[in-house]
């Protein structure tokens, strides 16, 4: 572990120490520890210097302690549907593996991405949005694609530590995750913005209008961009393996694969059309997982769930939800986004400024309260920038998008943090391509999306 590492958290938890014997006039006592001990538990995930789930127990204790949130706050992410989606979608990717399928797909799809490097990351990325316009989970879209993508780096000779596994992972686990914050159902960040504009405002985000805003540059820009980066950052060259693979592209499925597909079919039904039947995607999965794990007939058994179900990753996510609940509850998202709202040059008339502003508003409440958090705190505000800026308030919320699609540090979205640690990939890997597509997003992006909406005449 870098001793610089160990020295910021160290600096950063003296700092968190320290601040509340000094209180700020826009701060309550619960606020003030509050971001101390967020602070604290980001710089954790982040720097890695302790596990992640140590991080998180971290979090709970002295959440507790501190008296900071009530226990059904701070063990929420226990009970929350993203909790019970992660669970689901390791016993997916487990079946996927175990009965043999994942290695099935990988050989069909083999000679069709192994005629270049810059195919095989891109046709990870294609299939990826493909999915997104159909499955309204990241996390799900991830275990379903992950272990395909696994079995197509063995067969293309990228064994684990290999460059070009880590370029397959992180374009697995960007690729199901970023594409989908330019489609409206495809994320969760997205579906608390719908549903708190909705509920606040009166206004219906319909699918088209969020997609023809946001899709051509935050979403198929975007991903071009991403898979030029892993492509630079991570070169490698494909050594296709020949004997197996072709053996197993021409053995027929046996009735265990069969099965699989089955309920892999059956749970994607039900993934597509839950704005229909109104059953949570996590309890669709859950059931998905029972018919997975039945013994006798479901391929993940006990030695199989043992190995592939995670109680690290589980635990980590709980911190996660509950650090985002915390923030809420106390206030702290608030706080911050109105101490920004008088710091940034807002003012009618000045509308790349403002536009500017607003996204960078976003982007910051982002890397405090966790991508989610993000539309909680800011729609409520929406009209009260829409006054400051002279937009409409569709803008201003539009520009949420902007913010929270924005991620510098993995541990800002739990379908990073997790697609990190079920890849076995380190934060380091992740920041090699988060870092530059920040800045390029930045200087590059952003004014690129100012334009398209001065276009279609949003603002």
């Amino acid at each position: 572990m870098p001793s610089y590492k160990k020295l910021l958290v160290a600096g950063i938890a003296t700092v968190a120490i320290i601040f509340p014997l000094f209180p700020v006039s826009f701060m309550t006592a619960d606020q003030t520890r509050t971001l101390g001990l967020v602070l604290v538990t980001l710089s954790l995930w982040a720097t890695g210097v302790v596990p992640p789930y140590l991080a998180s127990l971290l979090f709970f204790v002295i959440a507790l302690v501190l008296k900071l949130a009530p226990p059904e706050v701070v063990f929420s992410g226990f009970h929350s549907a993203a909790m019970w989606l992660i669970f689901s979608g390791l016993l997916i990717a487990a079946a996927i593996t175990s009965s043999g399928l994942s290695q099935k797909i990988g050989a069909a799809l083999l000679g069709r991405f192994s005629r270049s490097y810059t195919f095989l990351i891109s046709g990870i990325f294609a299939i990826s949005i493909v999915l997104s316009f159909v499955m309204p989970s990241s996390l799900g879209r991830f275990f379903l694609l992950w272990p395909i993508a696994a079995a197509l780096a063995d067969s293309l000779g990228f064994e684990k530590g290999t460059t070009g596994r880590a370029a397959i992972a992180i374009a697995a686990t960007f690729a199901c995750h970023i594409p989908g914050f330019a489609l409206l159902p495809s994320n969760v960040p997205n579906l608390v913005l719908a549903g708190a504009a909705q509920t606040i405002y009166g206004i219906d985000l319909t699918y088209a209008y969020y997609m023809a805003l946001h899709f051509p540059i935050l979403g198929l820009l975007k991903s071009i961009i991403m898979v030029a980066l892993i492509v630079r950052i991570f070169p490698d060259t494909p050594r296709p393996k020949s004997g197996g693979v072709a053996e197993a592209a021409s053995r027929p499925l046996g009735w265990r694969q069969w099965y699989v597909v089955a309920i892999l079919a059956t749970t994607l039904a039900f993934w597509m059309t839950d704005t229909l039947h109104g059953i949570n995607p996590a309890w669709v999965g859950i059931i998905a997982s029972i018919a997975l794990l039945w013994p006798g007939v479901g391929p993940v058994g006990p030695a199989e769930f043992d190995k592939h179900v995670n109680f690290s990753v589980l635990l980590f996510m709980a911190g996660f939800l509950a650090l985002g609940a915390v923030v809420n509850v106390t206030g702290l998202g608030v706080v911050i986004a109105h101490g920004m709202e008088h710091i940034l040059p807002l003012e009618p008339g000045r509308d790349f400024l403002n536009f500017m502003s607003l996204s960078v508003i976003a982007f910051v409440v982002g890397v405090i309260s966790i991508l989610p958090g993000v539309p909680a705190v800011l729609t409520p505000m929406a009209g009260e920038l829409a006054d400051l800026t002279g937009f409409s308030v569709m803008a201003v919320l539009m520009t949420q998008v902007i913010g929270f699609s924005t991620i510098l540090f993995p541990y800002q979205s739990a379908p990073l943090m997790v697609g990190m640690q079920v890849t076995e990939q380190p934060v380091a890997k992740l920041m090699k391509i988060l870092a530059p597509l920040t800045v390029i997003t930045a200087l590059v992006l952003l004014p690129l999306d100012f334009l398209w909406w001065k276009l279609l005449g949003v603002i």
